[in-house]
């Protein structure tokens, strides 16, 4: 989220009541701005949705349009005005957020050339995370951080684990290519393979069957290969979460008092420095 250090407010009055209203949430005016841009994000949202469906389409594709525009304008003038009233405007141009915001207006000027681009506007759904600014629930983004990070270190393993898996989906296929000797769905190889991958995910979409007894009896044991095999990337971060957890507890070095929060730098039980 953005940091107060990080946006610092231009000298002029205007420039840091838009900054106020705009990058905090600690006004009536400020809450109710980001209160309004929520409601147009769940409106725009629902607009392109309601687009896609050919019945609303006809009937209302004028006023989808209207709506949308000025939408847009709204998205585009706030973007604007971000930039303008921050100092160190390339610290949020190319931030987190600052790509998310350019992103929800990009996709509506590219529709002006390339039609169908403008169902890319549900990218707008991403500045749907503000709403962890906006009701004080940054201690969430806190815990988002936290499972992003036991992903990142169990990544390793994660495509260890994928390498095999696409390894063990390529055999199988080809012995079922083999068994079921060029059936419907068997043609090939590569078709096989998509079976396999489908069988062994658990999804069984049912367009691709076995008809052999032979290709049965491998399909079943592939299908209870699944269930193993789905637990074994939540197992991995499962781990790494709690490694984590525990790396990150706090205990007293005086008193052995666990019960200690993450920011506190002296214990509350007998005030030895923790940190």
């Amino acid at each position: 989220m953005e940091k107060e250090h990080d946006f610092i407010p231009g000298r002029e009055r205007w420039k840091r009541e838009i900054f106020r209203i705009i990058f905090k949430a600690d006004t009536k005016r400020g809450k109710l701005f980001d209160l309004i841009l929520l409601a147009l994000i769940l409106l725009s949202t629902f607009i392109i949705m309601m687009e896609s469906v050919s019945i609303f389409d006809a009937k209302l594709h004028r006023i989808f349009i209207i709506v949308e525009i000025i939408i847009t304008v709204f998205f585009t003038a706030e973007y604007v005005l971000r930039i303008i009233t921050l100092r160190n405007k390339k610290l949020y141009i190319f931030s987190f957020f600052g790509i998310i915001d350019f992103l929800a207006i990009l996709p509506f000027y590219l529709s002006l050339f390339f039609p169908i681009t403008k169902y890319f506007l549900i990218l707008r759904m991403l500045r749907m995370l503000r709403v962890f600014r906006i009701f004080n629930l940054l201690d969430f983004m806190n815990d988002g951080k936290f499972i992003v990070t036991a992903l990142k270190n169990s990544s390793r393993k994660i495509y260890i684990f994928l390498m095999f898996l696409m390894i063990f989906s390529v055999i199988v296929g080809s012995m079922m290519f083999m068994v079921e000797g060029h059936r419907e769905g068997f043609e090939s190889i590569p078709q096989s393979v998509y079976w396999a991958v489908v069988t062994v995910t658990t999804v069984g979409y049912g367009d691709v069957s076995p008809g052999t007894p032979l290709g049965k009896f491998l399909s079943v044991l592939l299908m209870l290969a699944g269930y193993s095999i789905i637990a074994v990337p939540t197992g991995i971060v499962t781990a790494e979460m709690r490694a984590k957890r525990q790396n990150l507890e706090k205990t007293c070095p005086r008193c052995g008092n666990d019960d200690i929060d993450d920011d506190a730098r002296f214990c509350k039980i007998c005030g030895e420095k923790v940190v």
